[in-house]
């Protein structure tokens, strides 16, 4: 009989069949070389065998991680072991309701093969501009080998919602109708030289010799656009069948799904009551530290919402409503992202570089998409990390409400923490928890105001508040949605009043809420276990905390489940009294 693997070589081994089911993290990562470089060339499998594949290696890492010893294995990986174990069983759990995706290591669950935030016509596009290296023929021929895959992936989707249609799941009217419009967009411009699908190799390749652009142009007038309209068929059948009820509570199996939702992207066991109650808790304290700041610029007429909606209008604060006021968001944006750089020693004992870009999304994503996100680049710092930055309606964006987002998706948020996982095992920087990832982001804006950068920008600081109270308020909302049957007006109701955000920012957010159940929940409640996880240490260690060590003990932990993030404090605790 073999002898077992030991638990590095099972780590290692269990990443790269993981990436053999997601390649296109293979390139999000840079590893995609060498022995590895055909993954370059394909994209996931997304029909019901591929689902079945996936199940199949969940069930079978699940059995090799349960005999490995832990006998005498070093704290991280230890960590690494049960964190593998908590993302492939959540997976293979979520796998096993009757529809949906369910991600391994990734927070896009969702009970929608296709929606306005989700399926392939977005993924493509969005792979093939920013990730896909084009840099000589072999890299040309590989873009070109991945636009001839995407047919079977949009396929495989649109095998998957039928399925699931004929079980009774039909997405709400108001995001099939964004969906078909986003849909058919991608159709018209698929063929246009600068299109989401031949535009990138168009710029990227350069004169690389070889006629890859009219290629690429067959493939997709032959293969992928035959396979968009079909996706858009069955759309337009599921669309013939939906009604405007926002949430699970209204579908077959939708209590379930969302249980299991929930838990995917909270790692917690709390119920969708206790969840609420706590978003309405937290809401009525920050209201009123927003209510102080507000007097201080002289509004102190009307509700919270409406005064910091007021002053987001004024001409100062705003920035024009053109291509002018885009190229100064993101400017704006950069400013923010160098300001904070020299302050992070004081939060950190040890820093990491944060490469970072800020770039516009692919204009077919914007119309479903956030004001922005971010994350790290490869593992070889060849693709920078980045902060995809929604610019369709420039007005979403303004001064007080950019700051925190910056810290929030960049620095010392998503791209910096992404930055300390990846020198984890390479599993490691596949797998990523909902909570933790968010509750992190959250996290890193409370470091900003606590690094001073709002010591001189009040607006920035009610931004900040801003920014809790609506990651306070997806609690409530998400949960009304799904498990209190709110309606969609009732939930943009709920969500305006809470923050102030414009309605188009709120359409946006709800409309994600309905699409990726229980995920919003991560944020506020990641954050508030790391706060709390920060107090005990307090108490714990008294003139021995220092926040840097805390804060080092959080982010070089790397990205687990929050009960994980409990051992890990505790370690942290026990060394520093030693």
């Amino acid at each position: 009989m073999a002898a077992a693997p030991t638990a590095a070589a099972l780590l290692d081994r269990l990443a790269w069949q993981l990436l053999e089911l997601q390649p296109a993290e293979a390139t999000r990562l840079g590893v995609d070389t060498g022995h590895h470089a055909a993954l370059r060339s394909r994209l996931d499998d997304r029909s019901p065998a591929g689902v079945e594949k996936s199940q199949a290696f969940l069930s079978q890492s699940l059995v090799a991680l349960g005999r490995v010893s832990r006998a005498g294995l070093d704290p991280a990986t230890l960590t690494s072991l049960a964190v593998a174990e908590s993302a492939f069983r959540t997976a293979l759990d979520g796998m096993k309701l009757p529809y949906g995706v369910a991600t391994i290591g990734n927070w896009r669950n969702t009970p929608y093969t296709v929606i306005q935030n989700v399926g392939a016509w977005l993924d493509v596009p969005q792979l093939l501009d920013g990730d896909q290296p084009v840099r000589d023929a072999a890299d040309c021929a590989a873009y070109l080998a991945r636009l001839s895959a995407t047919a079977a992936q949009l396929d495989g989707e649109t095998v998957r919602g039928r399925i699931a249609r004929g079980q009774g799941l039909v997405p709400p009217a108001f995001l099939l109708d964004k969906t078909i419009v986003g849909v058919t967009r991608t159709v018209r411009e698929a063929m246009t030289p600068d299109g989401p699908l031949i535009g990138p190799l168009a710029r990227k390749s350069g004169t690389i010799p070889g006629p890859w652009v009219d290629r690429a142009v067959k493939i997709v007038q032959e293969s992928v656009v035959p396979a968009l309209e079909r996706q858009l068929v069955e759309l337009q059948a599921q669309r013939a069948l939906a009604t405007d009820a926002a949430g699970l509570g209204a579908r077959p199996f939708g209590d379930e799904w969302y249980a299991w939702g929930l838990r995917a992207s909270t790692t917690t066991q709390r119920t969708p009551a206790e969840i609420h109650a706590l978003g309405v808790a937290q809401l009525i304290d920050l209201h009123a530290r927003m209510d102080v700041i507000l007097r201080g610029f002289g509004l102190t007429q009307g509700t919270i919402a409406e005064r910091a909606t007021a002053l987001q209008r004024r001409p100062e604060m705003v920035f024009p409503n053109d291509d002018a006021g885009r190229r100064q968001i993101v400017a704006y944006m950069q400013g923010k992202i160098d300001a904070i750089r020299p302050r992070l020693s004081a939060a950190f004992r040890r820093t990491t570089p944060g490469v970072l870009e800020i770039r516009r999304m692919p204009l077919a994503q914007e119309p479903g998409a956030p004001a922005a996100y971010g994350g790290p680049g490869s593992l070889d710092g060849s693709i920078p990390g980045r902060i995809w930055v929604n610019l369709g309606d420039p007005s979403i964006h303004n001064k007080v409400t950019i700051p925190d987002l910056v810290f929030h998706e960049g620095i010392p948020g998503h791209v910096w923490q992404g930055e300390y996982a990846q020198k984890l095992p390479l599993l490691r920087s596949i797998l990523a928890f909902n909570a933790y990832s968010e509750g992190w982001a959250l996290y890193a804006e409370q470091l900003a105001d606590e690094l001073g950068m709002y010591d001189d920008d009040p607006a920035g600081r009610l931004g900040y508040l801003m920014g809790l109270s609506w990651r306070a308020v997806r609690l409530v909302v998400d949960t009304g949605i799904h498990a209190m049957g709110w309606t969609r007006a009732r939930a943009l109701a709920e969500f305006v009043a809470a923050t102030g955000l414009p309605l188009s920012n709120a359409a946006s957010e709800v409309d994600r809420y309905c699409a990726w159940p229980g995920q919003a929940c991560g944020y506020k409640l990641g954050q508030t276990e790391i706060v709390a996880q920060r107090d005990r240490a307090k108490v714990a260690l008294g003139t021995r905390f220092d926040v840097r060590d805390f804060n080092q003990a959080v982010v070089e932990g790397g990205n687990v489940p929050l009960d994980v993030l409990g051992g890990n404090i505790t370690r942290y605790i026990a060394g520093a009294r030693a």
